[in-house]
């Protein structure tokens, strides 16, 4: 179940260094089951709208951090999940990389539908989400 309905994205990407960006976002619709053909092809529409359609033959060690992760981004979402689970998806990134790569992480929730639970102590990157909550003395509290 979580294989297919939830997405993970870290705040280290976690991308598999003998492996293109293409491939690892191919990787986990192969497991799944999808052909190599289809599974491409998602893959490269995903890579695409976040910016990388020019990378898809680079490994992780010849992309920047800000790539790295929107890979893991695209990776998260490569399987259609209901749910994404991103935490701390920027905490590695300098304030404009961390910037581009919210956005485009946003914009892509957006596109989607997926639901997202965004783990961050960026205040002005959660400024952004729709909804706010906190944790104070283990109680879920909602923010103005």
């Amino acid at each position: 179940m979580r294989r297919v309905h939830v997405g993970f994205v870290y705040q280290s990407h976690n991308l598999l260094a003998e492996f293109s960006a293409l491939e690892n976002v191919m990787m986990p619709q192969m497991i799944r089951g999808l052909s190599k053909k289809d599974a491409a092809a998602r893959a490269k529409d995903l890579l695409g709208y976040l910016g990388l359609g020019h990378r898809l033959t680079h490994r992780p060690s010849e992309l920047s951090g800000g790539e790295q992760q929107r890979v893991a981004i695209a990776r998260a979402l490569a399987n259609a999940p209901r749910l994404l689970l991103a935490d701390e998806p920027t905490g590695n990134l300098d304030p404009k990389t961390s910037d581009h790569v919210f956005s485009a992480l946003a914009e892509l929730v957006h596109a989607t539908g997926v639901a997202a639970i965004i783990a961050t102590h960026n205040l002005q990157l959660a400024a952004r989400m729709h909804r706010r909550v906190t944790v104070i003395d283990g109680r879920i509290v909602e923010l103005d």
